[in-house]
């Protein structure tokens, strides 16, 4: 289904509205969609290589944009919109985020569910709702939200812009090995962010 879905997204990313595609996938993926942004900045990089950072940009401006209304919706909607979009996942239990956002250890639990949200998409979506349902701080949201989805997706259209061809193979043969590959290398980053953020401000 994902090979599918790749060539698919191969012949949208040489359409000329192909980037406002992106950064509408990017926008609705952070509070409700399924699908990440990765299956159009993929193929949109191996088609204009030379593109890639304006790519990265687009998909990471659409997610945060996005992310904020997540927040926007936990913290004035969470009952009226937030739960509908939570129950469409099939979660009933919203306690379990509650707490874990609020608790001392949150932060890190946060951030480490957002960086692999890409490719496990449920956990992005209930985390940007239940952030703004907990009143999570505004500041370290929106910090967090950029520095992760703007980490992964320059570092997918970079490897693929400039190591094109050699990438197109690997991610053809192994998509789902690549996917978790990215997923593992962002956590760490996010983890030292997080650590370098705490120090920042103590």
């Amino acid at each position: 289904m994902l090979k599918e879905l790749y060539y698919k997204s191969l012949k949208l990313a040489s359409h000329k509205s192909s980037k406002y595609f992106l950064a509408f996938i990017s926008f609705i993926e952070s509070f409700i969609f399924p699908i990440p942004p990765d299956v159009l900045i993929i193929p949109m990089t191996i088609a204009k290589r030379q593109e890639w950072i304006k790519i990265a940009t687009i998909a990471t401006i659409g997610s945060v944009a996005g992310a904020c209304l997540g927040y926007f919706i936990g913290y004035v909607f969470f009952n009226e919109v937030g739960l509908k979009i939570f129950e469409l996942y099939g979660v009933d239990n919203t306690s379990f985020l509650k707490d874990k956002v609020s608790s001392e250890g949150g932060i890190v639990a946060w951030i480490t569910l957002l960086a692999i949200a890409g490719f496990t998409p449920v956990p992005f979506k209930l985390l940007t709702i239940t952030s703004g349902f907990v009143h999570f701080n505004i500041i370290y949201f929106i910090a967090i939200a950029a520095a992760t989805r703007g980490l992964r997706f320059f570092l997918i259209a970079f490897l693929i812009g400039n190591f094109g061809p050699a990438m197109k193979k690997i991610i053809e043969k192994k998509l789902l090995t690549v996917s978790i590959i990215f997923s593992i290398v962002i956590i760490v980053l996010a983890y030292f962010i997080y650590n370098f953020l705490i120090n920042f401000t103590n």
